[in-house]
């Protein structure tokens, strides 16, 4: 066979493997927690932009969030191919094995932890490690026991902008925990809104979350909107505590006052077109926010 034949062949080969590691990192999820961990270090910096720490924060926080994704689906392999949505994941569909994504998920949740230990502090790195302990070995166990695992999710899925913040300041102050009420409030709309589009899904892998105990939707939407009344106060603390201006204000307020109506529109139709709605709300809210701070600080 020609070089250039066999050359070609072995990247066709490759490739699928190496989206297929890809995918176990979960990178869309991945990406918007390194975002808001990047995004609440630039907030913490007083003088000037610290390249270096926002660097290492973006690639420390990419590794940790890229493991926890792969030795999420490890452990819930054998749920994922129960469910349409995830049956042609990697590992349930059989084109990586489950060492396999093991050996990755290890690899990089190390790698990720010895990153910020090593080049921000000890302080991020403990809570990366804190982060990807709650995250696996209590939330993914509990989505199977109880409804209300997803409310235990919600302090990993917050931690991020934590770890930035920790990772330029060295200490978490009470500017960290506004940044973590932010995030912890608006997760809880944002899962609820996909977990009632797959809710069928979720009953077949055996998950217990709140839309499959909750069939009618009476207390996941009234929940939906609980949260998402608390994440308009919420969002508002960075100017109250003096981190950030007017420009935010405005901004912060106009921003979640729009997330609160596509919300409250799922509390009244309760359908899916609605749900999905709010869903793709929640996935701009975040990149939106961050781009208010940035606007501002500058």
């Amino acid at each position: 066979m020609h070089p250039r034949i066999q050359s070609d062949t072995a990247l066709l080969l490759v490739r699928p493997r190496v989206l297929d590691y890809l995918a176990l990192a979960k990178p869309e999820l991945t990406l918007l927690s390194v975002f808001t961990a990047v995004g609440a270090a630039y907030l913490a910096a007083d003088n000037g932009i610290p390249y270096g720490i926002l660097a290492h924060t973006f690639l420390g926080t990419l590794l940790v969030g890229g493991g926890a994704g792969a030795l999420n689906q490890f452990l819930e392999r054998s749920y994922d191919a129960l469910m349409k949505r995830t049956e042609n994941r990697p590992l349930p569909s059989g084109r990586l094995r489950p060492v396999e994504a093991l050996v990755f998920g290890l690899l990089l949740a190390t790698l990720g932890v010895a990153e910020l230990s090593l080049f921000t502090n000890l302080l991020a790195g403990f809570l990366a490690v804190a982060t990807l302990t709650t995250y696996l070995f209590l939330y993914t166990p509990l989505k199977r026991l109880t409804p209300f695992a997803t409310v235990i999710g919600g302090v990993p899925g917050a931690l991020p902008p934590v770890i930035g913040w920790a990772a330029v300041r060295g200490e978490i102050g009470i500017e960290a925990w506004a940044l973590f009420a932010i995030l912890f409030f608006w997760q809880l709309p944002h899962f609820y809104a996909l977990a009632w589009m797959y809710r069928k899904d979720y009953a077949r892998g055996g998950y217990k979350i709140l839309t499959v105990v909750d069939p009618e939707g009476n207390a996941t939407s009234r929940q939906i909107i609980v949260y998402s009344v608390a994440l308009l106060p919420a969002s508002l603390l960075p100017t109250y505590l003096g981190l950030l201006g007017p420009t935010y204000f405005f901004g912060a307020f106009v921003l979640s006052s729009l997330f609160f109506f596509v919300a409250l529109q799922l509390f009244r139709h309760r359908t899916n077109p609605a749900a999905r709605r709010l869903f793709y709300a929640s996935l701009a809210y975040i990149p939106a926010l961050i781009l208010i701070i940035i606007l501002d600080k500058l």
